[in-house]
């Protein structure tokens, strides 16, 4: 892992790299943002994540996410989006001045297209937080040394129709299975933040990563 993924430097360092896709993409319609918090957690780098509620209607009930979801008409943007529903979900307010940046989109199974906002929270204590228990049954935060050991890392095979489709990313041995499309905004994350420490093992499919 990069040692000063945390620092001033690395901050400018990831935001220079984000400037070109965050003015092409901050505007662009999309069907839903998440944000991607980097906190510090009792001085430790790491990324915050969301357990949704069981009590949620759809297939992502109880699954590990960022936080975030559907854009409002009234959102000015993705970024808005992803900060308003951050602030929903966890009651936790980050300032607009706090986000790097826009990683690439992801795409749900229906094709609809997920905006991961990459934003600096600062130090953080995921217990202190309360988490909207409508949307949220917990709230927990994987250090990026974890993410980066090979041993956490894997993959899934997905089928459709009975024949192999495409493979994602899985990360492994937390309080909860990171998979999906929130594992591949992982994915785009740690390579972002950690470029000589993260080698992906295999190559997402073009659905997923749009």
């Amino acid at each position: 892992m990069q040692p000063d993924c945390l620092s001033a430097e690395g901050e400018r360092r990831c935001r220079r790299l984000l400037a070109g896709a965050t003015a092409r993409l901050r505007a662009r319609p999309a069907a839903a943002a998440v944000l991607v918090p980097l906190c510090s957690v009792r001085g430790v780098p790491a990324l915050l994540y969301t357990l949704r509620s069981s009590r949620l209607a759809g297939s992502h009930k109880g699954d590990v996410s960022f936080p975030g979801g559907k854009c409002d008409p009234t959102d000015q943007d993705v970024v808005h989006t992803a900060l308003r529903e951050t602030h929903e979900e966890l009651g936790l307010t980050v300032p607009e001045e706090h986000v790097w940046g826009v990683l690439r989109p992801v795409h749900d199974r229906q094709k609809a297209s997920v905006v991961p906002v990459l934003a600096g929270v600062g130090p953080l204590d995921p217990q202190s937080l309360r988490p909207n228990p409508e949307e949220v049954d917990e709230v927990f935060a994987l250090p990026l040394a974890h993410l980066l050991q090979a041993q956490n890392q894997g993959y899934t095979h997905f089928c459709l129709h009975g024949h192999f489709s495409y493979t994602l990313p899985v990360f492994l041995h937390g309080p909860h299975r990171v998979w999906g499309l929130t594992a591949v905004i992982t994915e785009f994350t740690l390579q972002l933040l950690a470029p000589g420490a993260y080698q992906p093992r295999l190559a997402s499919s073009g659905r997923p990563t749009g």
